[in-house]
């Protein structure tokens, strides 16, 4: 499975309706309204290379109210649920 975040600028008063139109896409699992230089953060999962490229360039990229795009590819994921199981001993007792 491939993560990729893809920042997004949006047109002034298009926001809401982007980010509906935005999550209404296959591929798209999660999209933020967030503060700062961008407007939108759409969180892709695809299971191939190609997939996201289709996603980004083809489907998302063409939304209209989007300005501007940048993708960031996710290498890792780091979770407080992923660091306990690395360490886990068995030493718990079951159930907590």
């Amino acid at each position: 499975m491939i993560t990729a975040f893809v920042l997004i600028e949006a047109e002034r008063g298009q926001v809401g309706a982007l980010a509906q139109a935005l999550a209404d896409l296959p591929g798209v699992a999660e999209v933020y309204s967030v503060s700062g230089r961008h407007d939108l953060v759409a969180i892709a999962r695809v299971a191939t290379p190609e997939d996201l490229s289709v996603l980004v360039t083809d489907r998302l990229a063409l939304l209209p109210g989007i300005v501007s795009t940048e993708t960031l590819l996710a290498f890792r994921a780091y979770s407080r649920h992923d660091l306990d199981s690395l360490f886990d001993v068995g030493l718990s007792e079951p159930g907590r």
